[in-house]
């Protein structure tokens, strides 16, 4: 059946490297990994607690969420945390525990010394919304913007090994699939 990773980027700007590390990791995941980016960022209205019923692209995040086995992150540092954005998104999960239990990860594509403070708000975010922040699968990939192809994605073996390796470490640690009644090897 395979492992199903919701890919977010935290960053709205078009040639974002951290959108290119999802893009990329689309192309590289192993065999029975399946991904979907999540490209709705931006047309999801702000927070407001209490809103009923749900503006229809959150209604579509949480299919996405819904759908996913894991969610694996990639976000830029704005401001020393995540962006308003990202937040915003997860925001809109808090009520309806849509990330309650969930398996996360995170990819920082900054250089080391830089990104951190988007990793400990993420981090604390994650943590309010009681996801299962899956520590192994946490890892540092430095992408420059100048290691980005026209095609948005990014052409490096060695970033596109780490990126395959990281969509393994996440599916690695998720609990084993319940067996079907009458499923076969």
């Amino acid at each position: 059946m395979g492992t199903h990773l919701l890919l977010i980027s935290g960053s709205t700007r078009t040639g974002s490297t951290n959108t290119a590390a999802l893009r990329t990791l689309q192309q590289v995941a192993p065999q029975g990994i399946s991904t979907h980016l999540y490209d709705e960022l931006t047309t999801l209205p702000a927070f407001v607690p209490g809103d009923d019923p749900s503006p229809p692209p959150v209604t579509r995040l949480r299919h996405h969420l819904a759908a996913a086995d894991a969610v694996l992150f990639c976000t830029p540092e704005y401001a020393g945390l995540i962006p308003g954005a990202l937040k915003n998104l997860l925001e809109w999960t808090v009520g309806t525990a849509d990330l309650s239990a969930k398996p996360v990860a995170w990819i920082t594509v900054a250089v080391p010394g830089r990104g951190d403070g988007a990793t400990t708000s993420l981090r604390t975010v994650l943590g309010y919304v009681d996801a299962d922040i899956i520590e192994s699968a946490c890892t540092r990939i430095p992408i420059l913007s100048a290691d980005v192809a026209a095609d948005g994605t990014i052409p490096s073996p060695d970033i596109r090994t780490h990126l395959a390796t990281a969509a393994e470490s996440l599916t690695a640690a998720l609990p084993a699939q319940p067996k079907l009644p009458g499923a076969t090897h």
